[in-house]
């Protein structure tokens, strides 16, 4: 029988933009709206982007030097493994197969029919209801999207990689024209000088059937809400250690995973920081829930949140909705596609290892793991029947955020215990820059809990799960 392994045939450009592209979904054009409700402040706004930025890129520079350790497919279930053993390792490929991967997955592809309905309506139309549960059009489109870029990342790295090329390219050319046409229109205006009148002012507005109650904040409960409202901007940044997964299929990964990481989340870094340039120079910050147009409702109360689609329709009226629709289905079908190519990886290196569905640890004739693609797409679609976008968001970014602490936290264990281990790049500011990480993230996972405890407390009931799962799996092995 032909044996089947892994091709190393992704160059730097390719890792680079699957950093990226993984990046950059529907976030951007959504979560600043959200915020602004939270914190009611340009400048404390343009703070948290810039805040999850650092992070990201911090947590980033700390993987490199994993990467450069292990080189193998799987990525971070490698390194958490070779720190913490095979418990939590699976622990951790538990939780990104149950909500941090496929959760996003889903998300990401309601995301995408929820803008292809804009040019749609039929998706709106409702097929099955039961009290609070609606299934729709929508959620059929989101979960054929998955089945078709599945079946497209089966048929061999290669169409993943031109996919993940040309939507990456797209949307990041689209999202430079949206920043250099709303700078251009908005600087013509006052709206950017009044968002920072008030420079520092932060308020927090809750909408009560169109009574606002507004709460200003300092302090303490600033800190709080701050460390609440983060998990937006975090999880738009999220999915940049994907790269990690498909180390197996890289060129030269020792050099290039580490060089993707930084790379990747500095382009996009400054893109998110430009975009909120953008939308604060375009749009009132406040504004009115009952408004009739997009300059009445300001960013706080974007139609359905959509900011991006409010500050477009601003540089090119009505015409802008569809243009931002058609780049937001652009961003999160090539988002897609990216996660659904790097995550089958992590599942392939689990099922090698014994702890995952045994085909899963199969490469079909095109050298892809085909099966364990599958049981993602199987399950993301599931969640897209069940989940709720707001939930999906909280249960995947409160989770990578405790295994991503869990992770760099092995940095300081492996220069410990292995001081001579070939290290071809080394951690940017060790051991300064991933204690910092480490402890800001700590206090954001401690504010979640305090201020979105149901959500964050389920978070951590399935990672728990995990553990008699774990021993399932034990078990069938020996």
């Amino acid at each position: 029988m032909e044996k089947h392994e892994l091709k190393r045939s992704l160059g730097l450009i390719d890792a680079t933009s699957l950093v990226a592209g993984s990046m950059i979904g529907s976030g951007i054009f959504l979560v600043t709206s959200a915020m602004a409700r939270d914190v009611g402040s340009a400048a404390w706004i343009l703070v948290l982007w810039f805040i999850t930025g650092l992070l990201t890129m911090s947590a980033a520079l700390s993987y490199g030097e994993l990467a450069g350790m292990m080189p193998n497919a799987g990525g971070q279930f490698v390194y958490i493994q070779r720190a913490y053993g095979k418990l939590v390792s699976f622990l951790y490929g538990w939780t990104v197969f149950t909500v941090i991967q496929t959760g996003v997955i889903a998300a990401v592809a309601v995301a995408f029919a929820n803008y292809t309905a804009v040019f749609f309506p039929v998706l709106e139309q409702k097929i099955f209801t039961y009290e609070s549960f609606v299934f729709t059009n929508k959620q059929i489109l989101a979960i054929l999207s998955i089945f078709l870029l599945t079946y497209i990342n089966t048929r061999g790295v290669q169409n993943g990689k031109i996919i993940q090329l040309v939507f990456t390219s797209a949307k990041l050319i689209a999202l430079f024209a949206l920043i250099i046409l709303g700078l251009y229109v908005g600087l013509q205006s006052d709206v950017l000088s009044q968002n920072f009148a008030n420079l520092w002012e932060a308020k927090k507005t809750v909408n009560h059937e169109g009574t606002l109650e507004i709460s200003f904040l300092s302090g303490v409960a600033l800190l709080g809400v701050m460390g609440a409202t983060i998990i937006n901007p975090l999880f738009s940044s999220d999915a940049w250690n994907n790269v990690t997964f498909i180390a197996g299929e890289i060129k030269d990964p020792k050099r290039n995973i580490p060089r993707s990481l930084f790379l990747g989340t500095l382009i996009v870094t400054i893109i998110y920081l430009l975009a909120n340039v953008a939308y604060l120079s375009l749009l009132p910050l406040n504004g009115s829930p009952d408004g009739a147009t997009v300059m009445e409702r300001g960013i706080m109360f974007a139609s359905e949140d959509r900011v991006g689609a409010a500050a477009a329709s601003v540089i090119m009226g009505n015409v802008g909705v569809l243009v931002m629709a058609g780049l937001i289905m652009v961003s999160t079908f090539g988002c897609n596609s990216g996660l659904i190519l790097s995550g089958g990886r992590l599942f392939y290196a689990m099922a090698q290892d014994g702890l995952f569905f045994k085909k899963a640890g199969e490469l079909n004739d095109k050298e892809v793991p085909a099966r364990a693609l599958w049981v993602q797409g199987i399950w993301a679609s599931l969640l897209c029947v069940t989940g709720k976008y707001g939930d999906l968001l909280t249960y995947a970014t409160f989770a990578s955020l405790l295994f991503y602490m869990l992770t760099i936290g092995g940095l300081f264990i492996l220069r410990k215990r292995e001081p001579d281990a070939e290290r071809p790049y080394k951690a940017l500011g060790y051991p300064f820059i991933p204690l910092l990480y480490i402890l800001i993230t700590a206090s954001i996972c401690t504010a979640l809990l305090i201020y979105d405890t149901r959500n964050t407390g389920l978070g951590l009931g399935i990672v728990a799960l995990g553990v008699p799962v774990y021993y399932l799996f034990l078990k069938k092995k020996s």
